[in-house]
Formats: structure tokens, C-alpha cells, sequence
């Protein structure tokens, strides 16, 4: 069955509102409620997330941007003024991931927060949120795999293909909901956030293999290379939080203090 759909969903004034748009941002919108109920167990203000998200979103969006217009420098520099044509596409995840973290990282210090303890929380919603967004790549046709006689491929042009946004799809979703469950019994700080990299590691890289639009360094997958990245890195962090213990922040404001002098005097 060939799929042909339309990726602009409606217009408004003559604007076109695209699906995958419409995608990305349900898929974050979900994924934050999932950060906020994590983030009030923890003792936070329920607009906590909000802030987090008003500071990293624009810098990952940019991020994201930047690393996918870096790897097709043949293109955009020779057409500097698709730069910021946002609309035509052109995100990569591990450029929003990269600059994110950062902007949450200059967050984190000035509120005096530990890293790992807003990334804990962070990772379960994002691996949902990409999970969610890859079915904007549907939407655009895009982000396929090669040919394939699997029944479960997709038509695309004509051609029977790997449908590499659903491979990756699910195995978010999967990593999200082991880390749901994971997170009840307060892991060590640390070790949630490992486990994303790890296991988001491994899988992007064996999906990363089967696609045929991928930004590349040489000969080598940019997204292989810092699938490598993660795993070595998930795998040194997951070492390290298994051999302090580190308990789990809890946030102690106001309304939690008053609530905890108000049991104990009961």
C-alpha cells in the first residue's frame, strides 16, 4: 500500500499549518505533562517544567538546526538564505539534544540544581517526545529506510521500503515506558539518564543504519558516531552512579515545608 499524504493539514490566511508541525508539538506537549507529575513528586512548583522548557526548546530547536545545516553545508552554503527556512525542514535531534542539554545545563547552575537530577526527570519525557515526533517524518515521506520485501514495509515513490520512523518510533516508546517504571523507586541519581543514552544509543544506531538520508562525516553516519557517543557515555555515567549512590533530589518548597509541619503536628 503506497502511502500519499498530504503534509499540509489546513491553512490559515493562506498559511500553510503543516502535520508535522502539528506532531512535534502534541509530542511535546504530552511528553511535559509526564515531566511536571515527576517534578511535583519531587517537591517542585507545577510550572517548574515550563520554565525548563521556555530556556531549552528555543535552544534546541536552534541546535537542531544548526548541526543539520552544518552536515549540508553544500547546499545551504550556496543557498545561505534557506538558513532559517524552517518550514522546508531540516532538524537533527542530536543537535537539539546537544544544545538543550547545555541550556539546561547554565539552568541548572544558576538555580542551583544538580544536572543529573533535571535530566532524570528530562530523558523519560523527551524519548516520548521523540517517539511521538517521529511520526512527523510519516507525515513528510521522509526519514525512510532502503528497499525491503518485509510485509510490513511501506510504499514510498513506488519503491517498497524500511519504515525506519516506526522502527525508532517504537523503540522510544519502549525505552520511555521502562523508564516510567524505573523512576518509581527513586533510582540512584544518575542512572535514568544513563539508561537513555544507553538504550537510545544502541537503537539509533541500528535504525540510523537502514535510512538513506543520513548526514555524514567522510564515509561515517553522524548519527552512528554519536549513537557511539551515548553508549560510551551512558555506560561511564551508569558505573558512576552505581558505585556513589546518590539519592534523588527532592525539592523542598514552601507549600511542601508547610504540608510536612502540618503531618507531623497531627
Amino acid at each position: 500500500m503506497e502511502f500519499n499524504i498530504n503534509p499540509v493539514a489546513f491553512r490559515i490566511f493562506g498559511i500553510a499549518i503543516y502535520w508535522y508541525a502539528i506532531i512535534i508539538i502534541s509530542g511535546i506537549f504530552i511528553a511535559s505533562q509526564f515531566a511536571k507529575n515527576e517534578f511535583v513528586r519531587r517537591g517542585f512548583d507545577e510550572d517548574f517544567v515550563y520554565d525548563l522548557l521556555f530556556v531549552c526548546l528555543p535552544v534546541g530547536i536552534i541546535g537542531a538546526r544548526f548541526w543539520y545545516v552544518i552536515f549540508e553545508w553544500d547546499f545551504y552554503g550556496a543557498n545561505p538564505v534557506q538558513i532559517l527556512n524552517f518550514r522546508a525542514g531540516g532538524l537533527a535531534i542530536h543537535g537539539g539534544i546537544l544544545f538543550g542539554s547545555l541550556a539546561l545545563l547554565v539552568y541548572a547552575r544558576r538555580k542551583k540544581i544538580p544536572i543529573l537530577d533535571l535530566t532524570d526527570v528530562m530523558v523519560t519525557s523527551l524519548v516520548l517526545a521523540q517517539g511521538i515526533g517521529r511520526w512527523g517524518n510519516f507525515a513528510n515521506s521522509e526519514a525512510h529506510g532502503g528497499p525491503t520485501n518485509l510485509p510490513w514495509g511501506i510504499i514510498i515513490d513506488g519503491t517498497k521500503v524500511h519504515p525506519t520512523f516506526l522502527y525508532e518510533s517504537i523503540g522510544d516508546v519502549l525505552i520511555f515506558l521502562f523508564l516510567l517504571n524505573y523512576r518509581k523507586n527513586n533510582p540512584d541519581k544518575g542512572k535514568q539518564t544513563a539508561i537513555y543514552f544507553m538504550a537510545y544509543g544502541v537503537l539509533r544506531y541500528f535504525v540510523e543504519g537502514l535510512r538513506t538520508d543520513s548526514l555524514y562525516i567522510g564515509s561515517f553516519r553522524t548519527a552512528q558516531l554519536m549513537s557511539i557517543a551515548y553508549l560510551i557515555l551512558g555506560i561511564c555515567l551508569f558505573i558512576w552512579a552505581n558505585k556513589n549512590h546518590l539519592p534523588p533530589f527532592f525539592y523542598k518548597n514552601k507549600t511542601t515545608e508547610k504540608k510536612e509541619r502540618f503531618v507531623k503536628f497531627k
